[in-house]
This record gives C-alpha cells, sequence and structure tokens, in this order.
C-alpha cells in the first residue's frame, strides 16, 4: 500500500517524533544536543516555524511546532535532519543513515491538545526512567517554560501565555501542570496519531479539518467510506 503524503497545514500546531535507525543513540553528548538545538532554531527562523516545545532523548527526539506555511514543516525537517547527519557522521567517524526512514508526525487540536502534548513531551525522560521529575532533565523545553532558564529559539504558544498573568504565575502553573501528569488516553491519543500520520483532536475539529485538504485526516471505518470536502 503506498503511503499517504504527511498531513501538514500552515498555522496549526504538530507533534513530531524522529527515531535513530534501528533505534541506535542519534546524540552522544552534549556538544551533539547543543548543535543539533543550534540547527532547529537556526533554520525555524528560515523556514516560518515557530517551536515551542521539544525534547532530546538519546536514540530520538519530539517537537511540538507550528509552521507558517504548509510546505515549512517538511523542509524544515529534511534541512535539520541533513546537516545534523553530515556533523554527526564527521565527528563520530561514521557513514551512512542515522535516521528510521522518514520523520512522523500528526496535527492536533489546539484547545484540547496543545498543553497536554507539551506535557507528553516533557515527561518523556520521566517514563524511561532517566529523572524522577520532568525540571530534571537539562534536554527539553520544560527548563525554559518552568522559569529554570531561558531558550531563545522557542516561541511559547498563547495558550502558554494565558496561564497567568505574570511569569511568575505562569511558570508555577505549567510546572503544575506537567507534574499532574496526563491519562493514559491522551499519551495513547498523541502516540498512535503521530506514528500513523492521523490528526489528533475531537470530532468537530477533525470534521472541520477534513473540509480543508483532500488528504484524509482519520483512518477510515471499516464499511465506510471517507468524509468527502463537499459534505
Amino acid at each position: 500500500m503506498a503511503r499517504l503524503p504527511r498531513l501538514t497545514l500552515a498555522d496549526q500546531p504538530h507533534h513530531v517524533i524522529q527515531r535513530g535507525n534501528n533505534r541506535q543513540p542519534v546524540f552522544i553528548d552534549r556538544a551533539d544536543r547543543e548543535f543539533f538545538l543550534g540547527l532547529l532554531g537556526e533554520s525555524a527562523a528560515r523556514f516560518g516555524i515557530a517551536l515551542h516545545a521539544y525534547v532530546l532523548m538519546d536514540n530520538h527526539f519530539h517537537l511540538l511546532a507550528t509552521p507558517s506555511t504548509a510546505d515549512g514543516l517538511p523542509q524544515w525537517m529534511q534541512a535539520v535532519g541533513r546537516r545534523y547527519v553530515r556533523y554527526f557522521n564527521d565527528r563520530h567517524g561514521r557513514t551512512g543513515t542515522l535516521w528510521e526512514g522518514r520523520y512522523r508526525s500528526t496535527l492536533i487540536q489546539t484547545d484540547r491538545y496543545l498543553l497536554p502534548c507539551m506535557a507528553y513531551i516533557d515527561l518523556n525522560p520521566v517514563r524511561a526512567g532517566m529523572v524522577t521529575e520532568a525540571r530534571d532533565y537539562p534536554w527539553s523545553s520544560h527548563g525554559h517554560y518552568a522559569g529554570l532558564r531561558q531558550d531563545r529559539f522557542l516561541t511559547p504558544h498563547p495558550l502558554y501565555w494565558a496561564l497567568g498573568n505574570t511569569p511568575f504565575a505562569r511558570e508555577a502553573a505549567y510546572a503544575e501542570l506537567v507534574r499532574g501528569g496526563i491519562s493514559s488516553a491522551v499519551h495513547a491519543a498523541l502516540t498512535d496519531a503521530t506514528l500513523r500520520g492521523w490528526a489528533v483532536g475531537d470530532e468537530d475539529f477533525l470534521h472541520s479539518l477534513q473540509k480543508t485538504t483532500d488528504r484524509r485526516v482519520l483512518k477510515a471505518r471499516p464499511g465506510r467510506p471517507p468524509t468527502s470536502r463537499s459534505e
């Protein structure tokens, strides 16, 4: 079966996962991670990407970003991926592919899933048993939003600004949101949608979204044809 084209739309937040080939490490040390973050920020400005959140694990990474054009996200990921592979191979004396195929992504409903997706990203190191709290992991955007440091390449989403009237109030509210965690249902929805390439949101959101694109936004139910844009 032919692969569906990626679902990428302008001015909508997207959750992205990219894994190392055969689960091999894609970040060896601090220098690798700093170089990669520099590429993310530099290329985000070039391709009109608002990068909201990230986490760099050993053998994969997650991003939450809003492109200003339909082509911005794939162009950004391609530029970052190619430059980083050249850097990584040269620095570590290796050749060949680094990534496990193309990146995976999903388009998310902003009001329902954006803040939970940020928490999902922040909690990756906790779920992996690398740290006990999200604030203890240095290679995610959690430190920026919890007031521990400043990542100048990040663009806070308006929903984050709405968490409080002062920086301290926003930081405290966000830290508490992450400490509260997310439900297993939300975690499963975000993971499954990202890996399969479907949008994630409620029925009204998905129906509205389908009207904007010929590409199916949700897997068709057995025995039923996909909804057309004219309906």
